[in-house]
């Protein structure tokens, strides 16, 4: 088959770099695509380097970039390091290459970490009841030492921020509307909350990294809880409260709806555990504000992603299902909002 034979193309060229990097006799007995992510590509390399069995993710640039312009695979490594050196719960970085002749397209590579990286599995494996119980303080803290990455030190200048003038949440807002013109959408509910938003836009003393995409269908999940936070392609600076508020919207919750943390628990003591980690308090209602705007932001990326797939643009049928799901996210949006999370109203 013709799959199988560029299979094997590119484990020929992968072991012929790894034996570049080690300066070792590498043998790859196995690389094979991984699920989960779907803005890149992530597949597991089983090898054996030197005498030693070891094994490894690589992450690479799909053939068509995604329209929502993640980070490329170098900035991601760079990023992943300086989370891996200020202790952050992340598998070790390995090496990056963006020479093309490679493997066609620039990648990285990290070690493999055990576990599960599936929300659907996460929130309803008996196997993981325990770990589902210890998640919500892991993730806190974790969280609370994403947020000490200092972006100076690890000259992460790269990183997307607000433009000069915007608070993050108006920063949100302007690419909500970008979003939205692009697609031709006319929708009052859209229109409803962008409106909203602005009227309740809280202000940020400063801006921090973010991981971006802070959700249990991001976590590496084992036993003992959080083995590792995936994903980072979508970090940039923002509001911290940003981040605490992602994982809690309803799009992650992998059918578990009375669990608002990404149907592993409540949210509360989440919170607990960041403020406990991070030493400050945190505005409730400014983390209410941004589970709000992330469901709008949610339902029109829903939007995006399966006109993609509708436009011909990219053949998933995953991409194509989430049209669908954009209603969910504007019935959420709509509910938090007369819920009076907020009492300005438009």
């Amino acid at each position: 088959m013709i799959e199988t034979s560029i299979v094997a193309d590119l484990r020929g060229r992968l072991g012929e770099y790894l034996e570049a990097v080690t300066g070792q006799e590498v043998d790859v007995e196995h690389f094979g695509v991984l699920p989960g992510s779907t803005a890149q590509e992530s597949w597991q390399v089983k090898a054996k380097v030197g005498e030693a069995a070891q094994s490894f993710v690589l992450r690479r640039d799909p053939p068509i970039p995604p329209d929502d312009h993640p980070l490329p695979r170098d900035q991601e490594f760079r990023l992943i390091k300086a989370a891996h050196e200020t202790g952050v719960r992340v598998p070790r970085p390995r090496w990056y290459c963006l020479e093309p002749l490679i493997l066609d397209q620039p990648f990285f590579m990290m070690d493999y970490v055990e576990g599960i990286a599936d929300g659907a599995q996460l929130v309803s494996l008996p196997e993981l009841a325990e770990a589902r119980t210890l998640l919500p303080g892991q993730m806190g803290e974790q969280l609370a030492k994403i947020h000490t990455i200092d972006r100076t030190q690890h000259k992460l200048d790269f990183l997307p921020q607000p433009r000069a003038g915007f608070s993050p949440a108006q920063e949100t807002i302007a690419n909500i509307r970008a979003m939205i013109l692009k697609l031709g959408v006319h929708n009052p509910v859209f229109e409803f909350g962008l409106r909203w938003a602005e009227r309740n836009a809280p202000k940020t003393d400063k801006t921090i990294v973010l991981h971006g995409d802070f959700q249990v269908g991001n976590l590496l999940v084992n036993k003992k809880g959080l083995a590792g936070i995936l994903d980072w392609e979508y970090a940039r600076l923002g509001d911290p409260l940003e981040d605490l508020a992602w994982p809690c919207l309803r799009a992650w919750r992998f059918g578990r709806g009375d669990l608002q943390l990404g149907g592993v628990g409540a949210r509360e003591p989440f919170i607990q555990a960041y403020e406990q980690a991070n030493g400050r308090a945190v505005d409730r209602n400014a983390v209410d504000y941004w589970e709000i705007l992330g469901n709008l932001r949610r339902a029109v990326t829903c939007l995006v992603a399966a006109n993609r797939r509708v436009s011909g643009g990219h053949a998933s049928v995953e991409r194509a299902s989430l049209g669908r799901r954009s209603a969910e996210m504007q019935f959420e949006m709509l509910r938090l909002i007369g819920a009076g999370g907020q009492t300005d109203h438009v």
